[in-house]
């Protein structure tokens, strides 16, 4: 028979001295793997027993995993995978099934236990829970080739072991996830900061051999994709010829004059044909995918459509070396970056048509790309852009002539520069900002809030009721703000100092109603007709007539219709009925924080949102400043409050809760989000209405 190690008593100072420094070294080491291979290490070394080895459970809570094991044989479990039945018959399974030590003196006579081939000389096992609270994360075997190898005092120093290498392995788990939370935060950080490089883009680069390229950098360095690149219809509409593309693959198809068939037998021919995102987590199980030998690394693709209006002017197309590449969260901002790009590219063609066309076909195309406006709006363009040629001949002449009155000649750019923004005036009202992907369930008096403080209002300047059990209506919030920010103006030009908004159910049936009343100076009837036509007012010359033209244009887009009812002296009162959101998806919210702050008024919206969270047990607090933040594990902001949004993000940003705070807004406006950015914030989202896009908020 073996000699023991140590006498009783020196082997008890042994093991708790071996104890200590196995804790002091397992609890200051944060990498998994190092903590399993010290501790095996440990217990053999220290200890002096044949064989040790981790096991954890895995996902689904049934079988546990070897992760470290001592020597050659601990090796060679590992390569086979090894792993053992939660409950089944082995002592590992057996520990962790009734979160409780098992000990074999003689393995012999143990009759749940796994026969382990790699390890015949085992003669006494102890299977070890590691517990952490309530969990069990998994079990520590140790083996002697020795009958009776374990003390009382052995199993208690490796039992105060095993618990603080749950901890340790705990803790571990929680850095990591606290990495992968970080890098998270930063890559949304970039997501939003690529957007409003792509969004300012829109505005400020009109050469598309500058645009593009730039583009598709942005996506590949921002979002650290393996390829994107640009496509554009052709004249006829038959195929998207390749414009922009990342790298060295994308100058190869450029010189080749690549290009792919609408609607053929490609991600990017359907997503142009169907005008709607395609998106494939597996190419190799993509029936429309094109397998361009350029790029031969591609697992997951998306091709987003570029839309101005109804009309397709080409896509974009992201790909990965990873299969499931793409989040919600990644096809959302893409998508909003390709409508941004879409409207770069739609002004840089419309300007490219106006500089080489006759003046006639100049107006023409200024009338198509206005999207619907009438003769009028043709003639309106024509004679403000007849003062810019007139003005520049006659500097012309001067310069020639050697006769620059500087006075004059400043008088003379104030008009080019009047006329010209004028024109850029008339495009962004009639046009608007980015659509959204698709209308979605909302609560018209959110939107109108929105609208009014889009105004400059405040929220006590309009009042706004709800008749109770109004349904949700569908439409597209982003632009539905614009078009009741134009009614909002409108009625302020009227001179109107009361305004109330209605929302309820319509009495047609499947539509919701909402009114704006005022007591403004009232429409006569015989321009009633005539105010929806585009530049048509009564206002005078500084007024442009794009309002009620596009508002409009928006509300038809969603379906929907508007009429107006007037007295002169009397006010008016515009009624808007849209459709009513059915079928609303539902959500679980339980894995949303304990604590939730809500920075917001006291609204139809606050009261879902509180009764929502509450629904699922958790504790919601609603005010309108950042006190007690750091007690919450999530913070939601609205931007539709009475006080200032950016001196409560200062707040929580100095409190350190801005990485758990997400403002929420009826409508994204990428000026606005680079603001919140400025100071700190880098989530800002649509505001939810419906429980499955609350939870879409909640961290993963």
């Amino acid at each position: 028979m073996t000699v023991p190690k140590f006498a009783s008593a020196e082997r008890q100072a042994a093991l708790l001295h071996a104890g200590a420094r196995a804790a002091k070294s397992i609890t200051t080491i944060l990498d998994p793997e190092e903590i399993y291979r010290q501790t095996v290490d440990i217990i053999c070394d220290e200890f002096g027993f044949y064989y040790a080895g981790i096991f954890l459970l895995d996902e689904t809570g049934t079988m546990a995993v070897l992760k470290a094991g001592r020597g050659e044989a601990g090796l060679a479990m590992l390569a086979e995978d090894h792993k053992l039945k939660v409950g089944g018959n082995s002592m590992i399974g057996a520990a962790i099934a009734f979160h409780q030590a098992r000990i074999a003196l003689d393995v012999g006579e143990e009759a749940v236990r796994f026969q382990n081939p790699h390890l015949p000389e085992t003669r006494s096992e102890m299977a070890l829970p590691l517990i952490v609270g309530d969990s069990v994360l998994g079990a520590v075997t140790v083996q002697s080739d020795e009958e009776a190898a374990f003390t009382p005092a052995d199993i208690v120093v490796l039992q105060t072991m095993a618990d603080q290498l749950a901890i340790a392995i705990n803790n571990a788990r929680l850095h990591r996830q606290n990495q992968d939370l970080l890098r998270e935060a930063e890559r949304r950080a970039r997501l939003l900061k690529a957007a409003a490089e792509v969004g300012r883009g829109v505005t400020s680069i009109l050469n598309l051999d500058e645009l593009l390229p730039k583009t598709v950098d942005i996506i590949c360095d921002a979002y650290g994709f393996y390829y994107a690149g640009v496509f554009l219809l052709d004249e006829l509409g038959e195929y998207a010829i390749f414009k922009a593309g990342y790298g060295e693959a994308g100058a190869a198809m450029l010189a080749k004059g690549h290009k792919l068939k609408v609607g053929g037998n490609s991600m990017i021919g359907m997503s142009i044909a169907l005008r709607e995102a395609r998106i494939s987590l597996d190419v190799e199980g993509e029936t429309a995918f094109y397998s361009n030998p350029l790029l031969p690394h591609t697992r997951s693709e998306m091709a987003l459509p570029l839309c101005v209006g109804e009309k397709s002017i080409g896509a974009v197309t992201v790909q990965s070396i990873e299969a499931s590449a793409f989040n919600d969260e990644d096809i959302a901002t893409l998508q909003t970056m390709a409508d941004h790009l879409a409207i770069a590219i739609n002004n840089a063609q419309t300007l490219k048509e106006l500089e080489r066309t006759h003046a006639e076909l100049l107006r023409a195309k200024t009338y198509e790309a206005l999207s619907g406006a009438t003769t009028e709006a043709i003639h309106w363009i024509g004679n403000k852009a007849l003062p810019i040629s007139t003005t520049v001949s006659r500097m012309k002449a001067d310069l020639e002539a050697g006769e620059v009155d500087v006075p004059s000649l400043l008088e003379d750019i104030e008009l080019i520069g009047e006329s010209s923004a004028l024109i850029v005036d008339v495009k962004t009202n009639l046009i608007g900002a980015a659509r959204e992907n698709e209308p979605r369930p909302l609560m018209l008096a959110e939107v109108w809030k929105t609208a009014a403080q889009q105004q400059g209002m405040a929220l006590g300047d309009i009042e706004i009721n709800v008749a109770p059990g109004t349904p949700l209506a569908l439409g597209d919030s982003t632009q539905l703000s614009r078009a009741f920010g134009n009614l909002l103006q409108n009625a302020l030009e009227a001179d109107a100092e009361n305004l109330t908004v209605e929302v309820a159910l319509a009495e047609e049936k499947g539509f919701v109603r909402t009114s704006l009343i005022d007591d403004g100076k009232g429409i006569p009837p015989e321009v009633q007709e005539r105010i929806w036509t585009t530049f048509f007012t009564t206002k005078g010359v500084e007024h442009h007539g794009l309002g009620l033209a596009a508002c409009l244009h928006v509300i038809s887009q969603l379906d929907g219709r508007i009429e107006v009812e007037s007295q002169p002296g009397q006010g008016a009162k515009f009624t808007i009925l849209l459709p009513v959101a059915e079928n609303l998806a539902s959500a679980d919210l339980g894995a949303a924080p304990d604590n939730v702050l809500l920075v917001a008024e006291e609204s139809e919206w606050s009261a879902f949102v509180s009764a929502a969270f509450a629904s699922a047990k958790k504790n919601v607090v609603r005010q309108l400043d950042a006190k007690g933040a750091s007690e919450a594990g999530l913070i939601i902001v609205d931007e539709a409050v009475s006080v200032s949004v950016i001196e409560i993000l200062d707040a929580l940003k100095a409190s350190g809760m801005a990485q758990k705070t997400i403002l929420v807004s009826s409508a994204l406006q990428v000026e606005r989000t680079t603001q919140y950015m400025r100071v700190g914030l880098y989530d800002v989202r649509l505001k939810p209405f419906t429980t499955e896009a609350l939870a879409a908020l909640l961290p993963e």
